[in-house]
């Protein structure tokens, strides 16, 4: 089973959307900086996410993006379904052609364990992933490397 940095980077990005936008949107080069994912990457992801409706825009000063629905409401697999990752465990991605152009004998087991992982992903919510505290702790780490950084920035730009 393979699950792609899209994947990966939509669900990261999500669940820093969660736990940082306290009712205000949250800009995607705030997202950058704390997860180290290219702003171009992350407007290709969010183009994609905005499509199918996991978020909405706000345009202007202030600007970026909010999640379009509660965060109980969003689950890990419907992130990675809406960059067009699937999660599959096949090695011919679930086209039956793995041994000679037809179904090896492991098709439908590794088609199985695909299914699992996507009900698996499906009972998670991004409320479920901000509700913990490792997740938390490390959301706290990020929060405070980016207020040093911005401290340091603004001090090597003549201010205080």
């Amino acid at each position: 089973m393979r699950l792609t940095t899209k994947g990966r980077y939509a669900v990261t990005a999500m669940l820093d959307l969660a736990l940082n936008a306290e009712n205000k949107p949250i800009s995607l080069a705030d997202i950058s900086r704390r997860q180290d994912i290219s702003l171009s990457y992350l407007e290709q992801l969010f183009s994609k996410l905005r499509q199918q409706g996991l978020v909405s825009s706000v345009r202007g000063p202030g600007g970026g993006y909010k999640l379009s629905r509660d965060a109980e409401a969003i689950c890990v697999a419907e992130i990675i379904d809406a960059v067009n990752e699937s999660i599959d465990a096949t090695n011919c991605g679930g086209s039956g052609n793995c041994s000679d152009g037809q179904i090896c004998l492991t098709h439908h087991l590794w088609c199985d364990l695909s299914d699992q992982i996507h009900q698996f992903l499906s009972s998670i919510s991004l409320a479920g992933l901000v509700a913990r505290n490792d997740v938390r702790e490390v959301a706290e780490r990020q929060n405070r490397e980016r207020d040093r950084e911005q401290t340091l920035e603004f001090i090597g730009a003549g201010g205080a």
